[in-house]
């Protein structure tokens, strides 16, 4: 952890944080027949493939995307966010699921466009259209926030489209994924994920890893959940994508 915090530090530059208003710098094109979010340098054949929150395309995710995007002044990125939930985020009115009728639309929503196993049976086809409108791309790491985590997760052992790849404030994070994932791994984590949970995740990593533990910081302080307006979830915020910059550079 050690050489990558100061590998980033030395390596990458990331520009001031908007708090709120924040004005995305990548456009929206349809791809593979899906909408999906697009930033940085065309000319670039490093590929980030990121899979937002249940909440879809917040504030908190495209500025995230554009930071990586083009922050490193040794390499930067082609960052793609492709609209997996279909037009269809969860209602953050959902949470807390404190009534039977709130949970009972979470759980409609986590067995319809929200199935993980749904994500991870896309992936295939939208990588070979993002490739074929993109070819000079020749090599991916994939960043997956909450819900995204999951799905990432799920794809990073035998078999991975991915040279690297990390899991923020993962949901569903259960240890057992991570048995044959031999690619380097990320997993940066909140205070919410159990902490066993994230222990036994990083024992059953077979390659290089990274894990650290924001213990301050609620699930989803670096994606839709995160107030940037708290000056502690904003240093957070950036610390963490600071971390993920420095992943990538030794990494991808």
């Amino acid at each position: 952890m050690d050489s990558i915090a100061s590998h980033s530090v030395a390596c990458c530059s990331i520009p001031p944080i908007a708090a709120k208003d924040y004005v995305p710098k990548g456009e929206y094109k349809t791809i593979g027949g899906l909408k999906t979010y697009v930033t940085g340098h065309s000319s670039s054949p490093k590929g980030i493939f990121i899979i937002y929150d249940i909440f879809s395309y917040s504030s908190q995710i495209l500025q995230g995307a554009d930071i990586l995007s083009t922050s490193d002044k040794n390499q930067q990125y082609q960052v793609f966010i492709p609209d997996l939930l279909d037009g269809q985020p969860a209602d953050k009115a959902w949470f807390p699921p404190n009534t039977e009728e709130k949970k009972q639309a979470l759980g409609e929503f986590f067995k319809g466009v929200g199935a993980p196993s749904r994500a991870v049976a896309r992936l295939p086809d939208l990588i070979a259209a993002f490739e074929k409108e993109h070819a000079n791309i020749q090599e991916w790491a994939a960043i997956g926030f909450c819900w995204g985590g999951k799905v990432i997760s799920l794809t990073s052992s035998s078999g991975t489209p991915w040279k690297a790849a990390a899991i923020v404030h993962p949901a569903m994070l259960d240890p057992a994924n991570a048995s044959g994932i031999t690619i380097p791994f990320g997993l940066l984590a909140s205070k919410d994920e159990a902490v066993e949970d994230v222990r036994k995740f990083e024992q059953n990593l077979e390659g290089p890893k990274i894990v650290k533990t924001f213990g301050d910081q609620i699930h989803g302080f670096m994606a839709a959940r995160g107030d940037l307006e708290d000056k502690a979830v904003l240093e957070a915020y950036q610390q963490g994508y600071q971390t993920l910059l420095g992943f990538l550079a030794q990494y991808l």
